[in-house]
């Protein structure tokens, strides 16, 4: 019995070991990233989506998928918030393509998310960000081509978002955003360091590498499959990318992981499944699916050449 005390003891020792070093290595990017996304949503956010509903009366043609595409990284709302903004943009003529674009953008990355992916290193940040940017623009050219003469969302369940940030002291309702950005991710984010250390501590770094490396295909439908049931936060699954890219993990197995799990995120897929209906949504996840296996493929190929 005493053995096994002390074989407990020295394993939590162990973990708490693997524990601190990550919480160390990625909580500046979790506050940093609270403090920005707040700052965003109670000072910028009218003023962004603003931009996005005054496309509406514009002739940018196929042109305007790139603003809706970036305005939807910057877009800090969930997707139960994107979706009624959508709608409400849609019934003064908004076009279906540009709002797949946004929609599409927005699901995959915002500006905190963007900020936690600091943690990960200059190139998985980049990839990251041009990966779901292209992603946005693939699927409203998609929607441009097969849904031009037919609508492809049905808004109809969905009115226009009410906002949360109406304390008349700016202060003090940025620093209720920013209780309420702590409450949502931080429970995750610790869960997030927490599996990052057992599998430092119990997965062995040659089997990471076999699974998840070098430059293979199937190393990068494992992380795209694999990012559909883990992903349950953008901030929690940092710490876990943090610690496989440093065990072997390819960076196109991580760009693979970050679109399926950001895309097929319990929250995301409710509000997406209202939206599309049941033909479009399985449309959906075989997209989502497909351009998360060939963005891995390319990224690869890119690293190696």
């Amino acid at each position: 019995m005493a053995e096994l005390f002390d074989l407990l003891r020295r394993e939590a020792v162990y973990l708490c070991y693997y524990f601190e070093l990550q919480l160390r290595q990625i909580c500046r990017y979790w506050l940093i990233g609270i403090l920005i996304g707040s700052c965003i949503s109670v000072f910028l956010k009218e003023h962004i989506h603003g931009l996005f509903r005054r496309m509406s009366g514009s002739k940018f043609g196929i042109l305007g998928l790139i603003p809706a595409s970036l305005l939807g990284i910057a877009s800090p709302l969930c997707m139960y918030g994107t979706i009624p903004l959508a709608a409400s943009v849609s019934r003064s003529g908004m076009r279906d393509d540009w709002l797949a674009a946004f929609m599409m953008t927005s699901i995959l990355l915002n500006p905190q998310l963007l900020i936690y992916s600091m943690a990960l290193g200059p190139a998985a940040l980049g990839v990251r960000f041009i990966s779901c940017f292209l992603c946005g623009i693939a699927a409203g050219l998609l929607v441009r081509v097969f849904y031009a003469d037919k609508e492809f969302f049905d808004f109809r369940s969905f009115d226009e978002p009410k906002s949360r940030d109406t304390d008349p002291d700016l202060l003090l309702r940025l620093i209720k955003n920013i209780g309420r950005n702590i409450k949502a991710t931080g429970p995750m984010f610790l869960l997030g360091v927490t599996l990052s250390a057992i599998f430092q501590r119990y997965v062995p770094q040659d089997l990471m590498t076999r699974v998840f490396g070098g430059n293979e295909a199937w190393g990068v439908l494992m992380a795209a499959t694999i990012g559909v049931p883990l992903y349950a936060c953008g901030g929690g699954t940092i710490p876990l990318l943090q610690g496989w890219l440093a065990e072997g993990m390819s960076l196109g197995s991580a760009a693979a992981f970050m679109i399926t799990g950001s895309a097929t995120k319990i929250t995301n897929l409710g509000a997406l499944k209202i939206a599309l209906g049941w033909r479009r949504f399985a449309l959906y996840i075989a997209f989502v699916m497909a351009v998360s296996f060939l963005s891995g493929i390319a990224v690869n190929i890119l690293v190696q050449c």
